[in-house]
């Protein structure tokens, strides 16, 4: 069983291969999956006459079949990857587990402003979308200068943070910069953020673990709305497309967001609830422990239990047309039993 993480895994591949030095590993695995064309647009990265795909277009040629090749069964953290999968093709089982919530440690919120901060945590790149976040919040500050911008997480090289933060007219008032911390200072930062920003674009399939925290934290949330993300429900996040609208969009839903108490308090509630109904770790556990059930025993194993889940619910006197038959459907779907 492979718990897959991203859908998207040329860099993995071209890490276990270009990175060794396995030129022809990594030409193998591009022909195998996209034919001569693959086979061309590798040699082209290798001869250095065309941009890394891993890089440039790592969405196009996504390089599943590397891993999925040898997963007799699958534990995926979203639809998004479940769908993606199915399409590409995959057929054995598939168990769709949230991501789990980490306990939260009891520390105390660090507040980087006196007035609403804006959180924004991860690498610090154009694919998080940076450029419009900072372009939007620039907008937000215009109406609300007491409103600060916390960008935490490393600056990828060859992207020119200080030279956009100069354009906008982004000054050390408006906007904390901190790069590598430890674990307990990201609690903290966290914990006195009024707002959480996820975006990017293009996604690999993932599922983010800073929006984890967040949930559980009870933080309103701003994403992108692509892949897992456009999963979370309306009531936790503002879901922001990823078009000629984005800076527009983005700076009024900051803007929103900065002004209303009442919302973000109602969003920071739906949100917390969201971690411990769907994210719980004990729940996320007993999940796992069905995914490898049904690895271990396949379709003998899924009669069996939901035989025992039909036994039981008509013990307690649950009929089939009653609202909670509905929910242990619900919940059985969640891990693929009873299609």
């Amino acid at each position: 069983m492979v718990v897959l993480h991203d859908f998207v895994l040329h860099h993995l591949v071209a890490g276990m291969t270009v990175g060794r030095r396995d030129g022809h590993g990594y030409l193998g695995a591009m022909e195998r999956e996209h034919g001569v064309v693959g086979r061309l647009l590798a040699h082209g990265v290798l001869d250095k006459r065309i941009p890394p795909l891993w890089e440039s277009r790592p969405a196009d040629f996504p390089l599943p079949w590397f891993v999925l090749d040898q997963a007799t069964s699958l534990v995926v953290h979203s639809a998004t990857v479940r769908d993606h999968v199915r399409s590409a093709g995959y057929e054995r089982p598939i168990s769709v587990v949230p991501h789990p919530a980490w306990p939260v440690p009891e520390v105390a919120p660090e507040r980087v402003g006196d007035g609403p901060v804006v959180g924004c945590f991860g690498v610090v790149n154009a694919s998080k979308r940076i450029p419009e976040l900072l372009r939007a919040f620039s907008t937000v500050r215009e109406r609300r200068p007491d409103a600060t911008l916390l960008l935490v997480g490393p600056t990828s090289p060859g992207f020119d943070l200080d030279r956009r933060l100069q354009r906008l007219g982004l000054d050390e008032a408006g906007l904390v910069r901190e790069s590598w911390i430890d674990e307990m200072r990201l609690w903290r930062l966290l914990a006195g953020v009024d707002v959480c920003v996820n975006l990017r674009h293009p996604t690999m399939g993932e599922t983010s673990g800073s929006v984890i925290r967040s949930l559980t934290l009870g933080k309103p949330l701003v994403v992108s709305d692509v892949g897992w993300f456009s999963e979370l429900p309306d009531e936790v996040a503002v879901k922001i497309p990823v078009d000629e609208t984005e800076s527009e969009m983005l700076a009024s839903a900051l803007e929103l967001l900065v002004t209303r108490d009442d919302v973000r308090e109602a969003m920071g509630r739906a949100a917390g609830a969201l971690a411990r109904r769907d994210h719980d770790l004990e729940r996320v556990a007993e999940l796992y422990a069905a995914a490898l059930e049904r690895s271990a025993g396949g379709e003998a194993v899924n009669e069996a239990v939901l035989r025992d889940v039909s036994r039981a619910a008509a013990d307690v006197g649950i009929s089939p047309d009653a609202a909670e038959a509905g929910e242990i459907a619900r919940r059985l779907a969640e891990v693929e039993l009873g299609r």
